[in-house]
């Protein structure tokens, strides 16, 4: 396909999205099965096209006065892949399967539009409601921030201790750039792509289907590590989903000791078996949904509270959900939250820790809920956040390029170029 084709399939898909209220996934797929014509290398360049349009919505919709899709893909197109109105121009002529010609006036915005006069929101792309949260976090940088999540992300990954360590599994992926990521000692990176450029499939790789690595963002990594974790204890994570941090904490504790994974939903639980499988992870434990776990009360040396939340952090990974969210949806979570950290408390030994991890970085989800949490149950305290690292395997550096609040610590893809988490650790007296 040429690009004018290419340009054309990416309205067709974000028009779903907006108008049928899709995930971009899944609209993709759909497009993907009715054109069976399109090539693998087409359809990755079509959704490339499609995610960056989502990532830059608002910024685009300014330039171009319109927040139709095609007014935002000619933008995406023009400024963010540096085509420019020209190469947009070129591309809309002459092929018979691209989108109509440029109007005078879309021709004149691509040309000339620029952020000057818009409002902070629009230059960080994130939603209105959500700025003044922004700012309340990260200060007079936080426009900068939304401009950082708003990126491609990197692909990362990491070396599954028991079977390979990180050098092992980076020269495995040596052909594809890989690097070593600067603070997880088991961290692998595929550097972002750029235009119509996509990531490898590393899941066919030979070393992934022996169990070597897991694709996880280092982000994930460092909140696994800072749960502090040590070879021979038991570790409740009591929203373990499809098993991340989980697999990350039996790697961490070298196979030795016991790690209960659980979730209140089945289908998120799924995914676990057969990546515990892959990666031999022997130590940990599946309690199905809703199973009872009396027997673990005031038990634990840890527990993990991997809250769900607005995913706010995330958003350069699924920009879609970044236009998706209300202030409604995020009152929703925060009930959620609390209820877990309550319950989590009571599985905690004397001693133990109570660590709770958000993928979100809005104020209500993190410092506020440790805040309400601490002054609730004065039978635990906040370990600082510098406590906290100093204890951990995390490289050197993290402390300072990461966000220190009281009660936890705030990665961004600005400052520590992780998706955005939060980590909060509490210990019971």
């Amino acid at each position: 396909m040429r690009l004018g084709g290419k340009l054309a399939a990416a309205i067709e898909v974000l028009e779903q999205v907006e108008s049928r209220h899709r995930p971009i996934s899944e609209a993709l797929k759909d497009w993907g099965v009715v054109h069976r014509f399109a090539g693998s290398g087409d359809r990755a360049a079509i959704g490339n096209i499609v995610y960056d349009a989502m990532r830059w919505r608002a910024s685009s919709a300014w330039v171009m006065a319109a927040e139709a899709p095609r007014a935002v893909v000619l933008a995406t197109i023009a400024r963010r892949w540096e085509l420019g109105a020209a190469g947009v121009e070129k591309a809309v002529s002459g092929d018979p399967h691209a989108p109509e010609p440029l109007t005078d006036d879309e021709r004149s915005r691509l040309e000339t539009g620029d952020l000057a006069d818009a409002p902070d929101h629009v230059r960080a792309d994130i939603p209105e409601w959500a700025a003044t949260r922004f700012e309340r976090v990260f200060g007079a940088d936080w426009v900068a921030e939304g401009e950082a999540l708003a990126l491609r992300p990197p692909l990362d990954m990491r070396a599954n201790r028991p079977k390979a360590e990180r050098a092992k599994v980076r020269d495995g992926l040596a052909k594809f750039g890989a690097l070593a990521t600067p603070y997880s000692p088991d961290g692998v990176r595929i550097p972002a792509t750029a235009g119509d450029g996509r990531h490898p499939n590393v899941q066919v790789e030979p070393a992934f289907q022996k169990g070597w690595f897991e694709i996880q963002d280092e982000g994930s990594q460092i909140a696994a590590l800072m749960i502090g974790a040590k070879a021979g204890q038991q570790v409740l994570d009591l929203c373990a989903g499809a098993g991340g941090k989980t697999l990350a904490l039996a790697s961490i504790m070298g196979g030795k000791g016991r790690v209960v994974a659980t979730d209140s939903d089945r289908v998120r639980l799924a995914p676990i078996f057969e990546r515990i499988k892959r990666a031999d992870a022997h130590s940990v434990e599946v309690r199905e949904a809703g199973a009872a776990l009396d027997d673990l009360s005031g038990k634990m040396d840890t527990v993990l509270i991997d809250a769900p939340c607005t995913g706010s952090g995330v958003w350069r990974r699924r920009p879609d959900s970044k236009w998706k969210l209300t202030e409604r949806a995020l009152g929703n979570r925060l009930g959620e939250q609390a209820a877990l950290l309550s319950l989590g408390a009571q599985y905690v030994k004397p001693g133990g820790r109570l660590v709770y991890v958000t993928c979100s970085l809005l104020p209500e989800e993190n410092t506020d809920q440790l805040a309400a949490f601490a002054v609730a149950s004065p039978a635990f305290r906040v370990v600082p956040p510098r406590e906290a690292l100093a204890t951990s395997e995390i490289g050197p550096g993290l402390a300072d390029a990461a966000l220190m609040t009281a009660n936890g610590v705030v990665l961004s893809p600005r400052r520590t170029a992780t998706d955005g988490f939060f980590v909060g650790v509490l210990q019971r007296q």
